[in-house]
């Protein structure tokens, strides 16, 4: 079965052609096309910005993925788009986009959760077309899935694919929005995270010294909800009292904003698996592309003794991939699909 996947929750245009059979895949085309220098100078996403090159680049990209592909409209059995969460706008360009194709090469269109698709691309071995099918990884449930990205922090139980249970979530601001707020702070390019997480690893191999010191929100409440907010606002006070920042002291605040964040995601991830059993954890979402974190969670299973499943490189923001493989599961086809609308804050 090939799946025609199609992602626009934000400021990624992406398509992707997946075949599937029994428990393994074979991508045939994966395309993402970002937006970041549309976007660049206005230091963050502008969504109306976002549904006008959603539009323009859609008919574009899905030329070119089946000419890159060497697929024919005639051999598409299925299209699985993003339904939500993620900027309206944004989102209905490319569901009505789906509905109209579906339309017009007579297959059905299934509507996918944008979070699923972070859990699943987890499960993938690598994001590049291949000739071989390729098993998709072995989860053991129930599972733990932390997902973290620019719009989302939390922290899912999951009985098997499919069914979920949101344990605790952001109660203000997410991670990544988070880490693009402080780095505008520090005057620092857009997108701001990887700036952080760049100036944060100099800072600890050139052992600059530590004079900040941040809070660690909700670190000792004792349930798995978080918050990022008041750790913004403790950045903003610590800059106000600096003036100026050098070089080095923005390598200082750097740090330990990354410090901060990862030691609160480990110790509710924690408390998590502390609290439900749990034998696989999944980690999801643009934020685990962050280096330090990514560590902090290989030594957390590592210390526990669970499986630990993090997204290939190019599979951790987003990608229309992990919405194709969601669409490719028995049952993701449903009588009302045809009908569905965008969903802003569509849970799981």
């Amino acid at each position: 079965m090939i799946t025609l996947g199609i992602e626009t929750s934000c400021d990624e245009t992406a398509l992707c052609l997946l075949e599937t059979r029994d428990n393994e895949y074979r991508i045939l085309g994966n395309i993402v096309h970002s937006q970041i220098e549309s976007h660049k100078e206005f230091g963050g996403v502008v969504p109306m910005l976002a549904k006008r090159e959603h539009i323009k680049n859609l008919p574009i990209l899905y030329e070119k993925i089946l000419k890159e592909a060497g697929v024919s409209e005639k051999m598409i059995d299925r299209i699985a788009v993003t339904q939500g969460p993620g900027l309206e706008p944004a989102l209905w360009t490319g569901i009505l986009f789906a509905q109209e194709l579906s339309k017009k090469i007579s297959v059905p269109v299934a509507p996918m959760n944008h979070m699923e698709g972070h859990i699943v691309a987890s499960l993938l071995l690598q994001s590049g077309s291949h000739k071989e099918f390729q098993p998709l990884k072995t989860a053991k449930f129930p599972a733990l899935a932390v997902l973290i990205s620019g719009g989302h922090t939390e922290i899912v139980k999951i009985e098997k694919l499919g069914s979920y249970e949101v344990l605790g979530s952001t109660v203000d601001d997410a991670i990544g929005e988070a880490f693009d707020k402080v780095a505008r702070m520090l005057s620092l390019p857009y997108p701001g995270g990887p700036e952080i997480s760049k100036l944060a690893e100099t800072a600890r191999k050139e052992n600059v010294p530590k004079k900040i010191t941040l809070p660690r929100p909700m670190i000792h409440s004792k349930d798995l909800k978080f918050s990022f907010s008041g750790l913004k606002t403790a950045v903003l006070y610590a800059l106000r009292e600096i003036g100026t920042p050098t070089p080095e002291q923005i390598m200082d605040v750097s740090r330990e904003f990354e410090d901060a964040v990862t030691e609160v995601l480990i110790s509710k991830t924690e408390h998590a698996l502390e609290d439900y059993e749990t034998h696989t954890l999944i980690i999801g979402g643009g934020v685990i592309a962050n280096t330090h974190i990514r560590e902090a969670f290989e030594k957390l299973a590592a210390k526990h003794g669970i499986l630990l499943y993090l997204p290939a490189a190019g599979l951790s923001g987003d990608n229309a991939l992990m919405i194709a493989l969601c669409g490719s599961f028995p049952n993701t086809i449903k009588p009302s699909s045809e009908g569905f609308k965008a969903s802003g804050n569509l849970s799981l």
